[in-house]
């Protein structure tokens, strides 16, 4: 059963955790996105644990006041050095407690040139999963901000091993960030058959030319059968606001900024759907939605 939201009050019947995946083209606004979501379902009054799955381990970087965060793979790696195993990591030197009572937590990746980055954050997840982080700190919805596009399959680890259920798409009007969401729904509708996990929808992180992007987003969501969910305008507020380290609706509470992550977090609580989705099959198809709406 999914959880359900209040339209007015915003307040939530907490059930079982949601398990939401953020994936994009790399650079498109991942983090951005997934740690103000985050900071918004938070000021919900859900348990909040945003996952960085990237081995830049900067997804956490703005809910953490602006620093970086020690690595799973880190605490992993030192526990092995000793002669000891993963099992004997705390999760109090993995979990991290933001300012305003989100669960952070760093992935990190294997050592520069040794190992799949893919399978070192299924490694990081799966420890997680051992620890039992999600029922000992009572996680309502975890998000997986995880990097770039599928290039490979351990990238989509996260959604085969059955860590993440919803699976949110981020994109532009750039082009080539609408192609690599495409290509990242194609990973999706081969391993959503295996379970129920599934698209859920896309979200536009403007790159700045709205007339466009509100016209071909939709229509690129549509080509899915999936639903566009929200629109995040390019805004100074949030780019100060990441400088500053802070999630937009903790930093300017008051700003119509905040309010659009308000409104994505509703968006996303009260969204049950998830669809095995229909990517475009022919890169002429695609180019051919794009042109029209130049």
């Amino acid at each position: 059963m999914a959880l359900k939201g209040e339209k007015l009050q915003g307040e939530v019947v907490k059930e079982h955790m949601r398990q939401i995946a953020i994936y994009g083209k790399g650079g498109i606004g991942k983090s951005t996105i997934a740690s103000n979501l985050s900071a918004a379902l938070s000021g919900m009054g859900l348990t909040v644990m945003q996952v960085g799955c990237d081995p830049k381990r900067d997804s956490t970087r703005i809910l953490a006041g602006g620093r970086f965060i020690p690595a799973v793979l880190e605490e992993h790696r030192e526990q092995l050095r000793v002669g000891k195993d993963e099992y004997a990591i705390n999760l109090n030197n993995i979990v991290f407690k933001s300012p305003s009572g989100i669960y952070l937590v760093e992935a990190g990746g294997p050592e520069p040139g040794v190992g799949c980055a893919g399978r070192g954050v299924l490694t990081a997840l799966q420890i997680l999963k051992d620890l039992k982080a999600f029922e000992t700190y009572r996680i309502d919805v975890a998000i997986y901000d995880v990097l770039g596009d599928v290039v490979c399959g351990g990238f989509s680890m996260p959604i085969r091993e059955g860590f993440a259920k919803e699976i949110y798409l981020i994109c532009s009007g750039g082009f080539m960030s609408i192609y690599a969401a495409n290509n990242i729904a194609r990973a999706v509708q081969r391993l959503a058959k295996r379970g129920d996990t599934g698209l859920a929808g896309i979200i536009c992180n403007s790159n700045g030319n709205e007339a466009f992007e509100h016209a071909v987003i939709p229509e690129f969501a549509k080509k899915l059968g999936t639903a566009f969910v929200q629109f995040v305008p390019r805004s100074p507020v949030i780019q100060a606001c990441e400088l500053e380290g802070k999630a937009v609706v903790e930093h300017s509470p008051g700003s119509k900024e905040a309010e659009v992550f308000k409104n994505l977090a509703r968006a996303v609580m009260e969204n049950t759907s998830r669809v095995i989705p229909t990517p475009v099959r022919e890169l002429a198809e695609l180019e051919k939605m794009y042109r029209q709406y130049l």
